[in-house]
């Protein structure tokens, strides 16, 4: 199986962005291609449909390679929960959680087997692997229990591609500096180096282009122009940057920014939208007068829960949905929005039971078993009969309180034939739910957007649209086109095909 890696100096310097571009281009060209991240760390993941969970922008990878995602893709996962602390996933199910400095000793050897297990098996499978590193790969101090990057190219032998963010600056020191602390075997695998990020004018970076591959004797690949929102974030630290500027008819739903924020690639769907601005906000700031708030998934949903209520953004949101104002929560957001949130075993960190914002009948259950599942049901609210698809990620169970508990409550109904995946009120101005994926479903999240455009007094949008799998189609196509006009892998692949 041949191999490609890409590297970064710096996090965040577009290995997700490449890596899903090559995927698509090498599918281009006929080759059978798999993405694969060793050991990725996100609060932002995916389920297969064989229930195993891995992280988000290796699924994305997938589909740009044209392929079904699979647990082999990204066989270890860890999720950051907090205090220097982690839920580990092998193989795509939760094993356990462990801190920074026993996660070595306690996971690296299974981990390192896992990776090499699924990189045997896709061998078996795809022509090319197409490899994300994490981080820097020369983190001197960090090299022995690196489980991604070069550990992984130099047992594939990949042809290892070092990506640069010149916008952060520096961009030939990092170079360099990256080159110099890596082993000599493992520098010979840089096969091309990519600048990324560039603003300004492309010749006047040619004189340092020529004193790089001079000096290093790599070849840069490209340079490519720096762009905002073209591929999904890993993390919660680019939400800031993702805020537009709302049109005057354009629907303000925000979501609220919560310290583990998890799968806020829920959102991509309503941020494709023309006509709705999406915006992250800090507990610590106003909530002011959205069309919508959205509480959406955490890795830890009790300390989010008290993180809400500390910083007085619990008392704003009660306040807003006491006013009638449209409050929608996902999955650990949902179990927030109910009456009790009891944790027996001590799964997120201590024994005990916490009260909620008590704006739903319902009572939660934390539970040292994962549901992580893929689904596929019918829609109730609010347009009977749309179907839908999405996935589970909770370890939380959440049970309707029994009718003489729930006197102070509204009546809630079923918004899915499947009555346990959430619940709305008979006003449809408060919506719970544990679908990830909920706003794929293009009829659905028209037909719920329409409900905010009515009260704006807004005409409604067509709801006869696909799902948004098919945007994500035409984003993935522009990436790979973007990729290809700014980075030759002209070097890399004439090896293999010339052989």
């Amino acid at each position: 199986m041949k191999a490609i890696m890409v590297v970064g100096t710096t996090s965040h310097a577009g290995k997700s962005f490449l890596t899903t571009g090559i995927c698509r281009l090498l599918s281009r060209r006929g080759y059978q291609v798999t993405p694969f991240k060793g050991q990725n760390m996100a609060l932002n993941a995916f389920v297969t449909v064989a229930g195993d969970e891995i992280g988000h922008a290796q699924a994305v990878q997938a589909w740009a390679a044209r392929v079904v995602p699979r647990v082999e893709m990204n066989p270890v996962l860890l999720k950051p929960q907090g205090d220097m602390t982690s839920q580990v996933v092998l193989m795509g199910k939760a094993v356990g959680q462990t801190r920074a400095q026993e996660y070595y000793e306690q996971y690296f050897d299974r981990g390192w087997q896992a990776i090499t297990q699924s990189l045997a098996t896709l061998a078996e499978e795809f022509d090319v692997v197409v490899c994300e590193g994490a981080g820097s790969p020369a983190e001197i101090n960090l090299k022995h229990r690196d489980l991604t990057n070069m550990r992984v190219a130099t047992h594939l032998q990949a042809a290892t591609i070092l990506v640069v963010d010149i916008d952060r600056g520096g961009a030939f020191a990092h170079v360099i500096g990256t080159l110099q602390l890596l082993e000599p075997e493992e520098r010979a695998l840089i096969k091309g180096i990519v600048i990324n990020k560039f603003r300004g004018q492309r010749s006047l970076l040619d004189s340092g282009i020529t004193w790089l591959e001079e000096q290093t004797g790599i070849p840069v690949l490209g340079v490519v122009p720096y762009t905002q929102n073209l591929f999904s974030a890993e993390d919660s630290l680019s939400l800031m940057d993702r805020r537009g500027r709302p049109g005057t008819e354009a629907i303000r739903i925000t979501v609220l920014r919560l310290p583990r924020i998890a799968n806020f690639t829920d959102f991509e769907p309503l941020e494709a939208e023309s006509d709705v601005w999406v915006d992250y906000v800090e507990l610590h700031q106003s909530l002011g007068h959205p069309d919508a708030v959205i509480i959406p998934g955490t890795k830890t949903t009790i300390a989010d829960l008290q993180a809400l209520q500390n910083s007085g953004m619990a008392a704003q949101l009660i306040a807003y949905a006491q006013a009638g104002g449209a409050v929608l929560g996902i999955c650990g957001g949902y179990q927030m929005l109910g009456r009790k949130i009891n944790d027996p075993q001590g799964v997120e960190g201590e024994t005990g039971c916490w009260d909620g914002l008590n704006l739903f009948p319902i009572a939660t259950t934390i539970r040292t078993a994962k549901i992580t599942r893929q689904q596929q049901t019918t829609a109730l609210i609010p347009q009977l009969g749309l179907p839908m698809t999405g996935y589970e990620i909770h370890q939380g169970i959440s049970r309707r309180l029994d009718t003489e508990q729930t006197n102070h409550y509204e009546p809630f109904f079923p918004i899915f034939e499947q009555e346990d995946l959430g619940l709305v009120n008979q006003a449809q101005s408060l919506w719970g739910c544990y679908l990830h994926g909920l706003f794929d479903n293009g009829a659905w999240r028209r037909s719920w957007l329409n409900k905010l455009r009515k009260s704006r007094g807004l005409a409604p949008l067509p709801t006869g649209i696909g799902n948004y799998r098919e945007q994500r189609e035409e984003m993935l196509e522009s990436l790979a086109d973007f990729v290809a006009e700014y980075v030759d892998l002209t070097p890399i692949l004439q090896t293999w095909e010339d052989g």
